[in-house]
């Protein structure tokens, strides 16, 4: 079966070119700096974000956890949304292999966090507390409906923590995304984080690997924050060369995501008994309600739509995220809607 798969644009397999680029690419050992492709790689992305250095990663995960622990000792402390990826969905590994202290703030609408929150999170220099050593914001936002960050606000964050003395780190997984979405660049979105972590895996389609970028004292200590972490990957030019493809191709076509995911929405927001959270989908995510007069869950859905070859998943009872990505064309859009409108008609 061919399925259409809106879970996550992490389920992007590699273009046709990104396939041949890994097939011709030029290796070297990377834990030696030798790999030439890797190397071209970190450099690229740095200087798309404006940053000093790279450093490729296996992961998203194990890129905000290198940063994290590159940043922090045992016992400090960071700042947080209370709906970040980092705190939600890393398995806890600041805390378990950092020993790194998370303080939640309340996420707003917008995905932001409030200056006041993040200044009151702030400790005082007193035995009794953590040490404060970084914010971390999260841009696009994905609990937030995949909602860009501004500049403008992330200069404000960036002012606050230099204020303090902090560090600020930007999880950037969707941060082209952001760009796209809101016509800037990605190096200016970036500018006042002093790292940042970015997907090469999701909406960008290649099959592996994030690169962390920040300025060249901290990308040598993060390396080898890298290899205690196992991330030291020897001849990974192999996966790096999709990435290059990646930056160099499928950045300016995020648009058409974008374009196809208000398409999805404004078509479902038609169905009775949906509710979809964003007037206009932001970037290229999708979020439904359930209303309480909905014939059917967002389970119950899921699972009839399986039965159509369409893999979909449910945040609860209630809530559900649609993801575009490359692989999803107008075509899939139309079955899907038509699913959603089968599934959900009351008998």
């Amino acid at each position: 079966m061919d399925w259409i798969d809106l879970r996550s644009d992490t389920v992007t397999l590699p273009t046709p070119e990104m396939r041949k680029a890994m097939a011709n690419a030029e290796l070297g050992d990377d834990v030696f700096g030798e790999d030439p492709t890797v190397n071209r790689l970190e450099a690229q992305m740095a200087e798309r974000l404006g940053k000093m250095a790279g450093l490729f990663i296996p992961s998203g995960t194990m890129g905000n956890l290198t940063a994290l622990l590159t940043h922090c000792g045992r016992g400090d402390e960071v700042i947080l949304g209370a709906l970040s990826h980092s705190f939600l969905y890393e398995a806890g590994g600041m805390a378990a292999l950092g020993g790194i202290h998370p303080f939640t703030v309340p996420n707003q609408s917008d995905g932001t966090l409030l200056l006041d929150d993040i200044e009151s999170a702030i400790r005082a220099d007193n035995p009794h507390y953590p040490i404060s050593r970084l914010i971390c914001l999260e841009n696009t936002h994905n609990r937030c409906g995949g909602v860009p960050i501004t500049a403008e606000y992330t200069r404000e964050v960036g002012d606050l923590a230099r204020q303090y003395s902090l560090k600020l780190h930007l999880d950037g997984a969707r941060i082209f995304n952001a760009a796209i979405a809101l016509d800037v660049s990605a190096a200016e979105l970036a500018a006042p984080a002093d790292t940042i972590m970015v997907c090469l895996s999701k909406a960008l389609c290649a099959p592996v690997g994030s690169v962390l970028c920040g300025d060249e004292d901290f990308i040598q200590r993060a390396r080898r924050v890298r290899k205690q972490l196992g991330g030291g990957m020897r001849q990974a030019g192999v996966i790096a060369a999709a990435g290059i493809v990646a930056l160099e191709n499928m950045v300016d076509r995020l648009a058409e995501d974008h374009k196809r995911a208000r398409l999805l929405a404004k078509r479902l927001r038609e169905i009775p008994g949906l509710s979809v959270e964003w007037e206009e989908p932001p970037t290229n995510m999708v979020y439904l309600q359930f209303n309480q007069d909905s014939p059917i869950s967002a389970p119950e859905l899921v699972k009839k739509c399986a039965e159509k070859g369409i893999k979909l998943s449910a945040i609860g009872s209630r809530r559900m995220r649609l993801v575009v990505h490359y692989w999803i064309d107008d075509q899939a859009i139309d079955t899907v809607v038509k699913a959603f409108e089968q599934s959900l008609k009351s008998d």
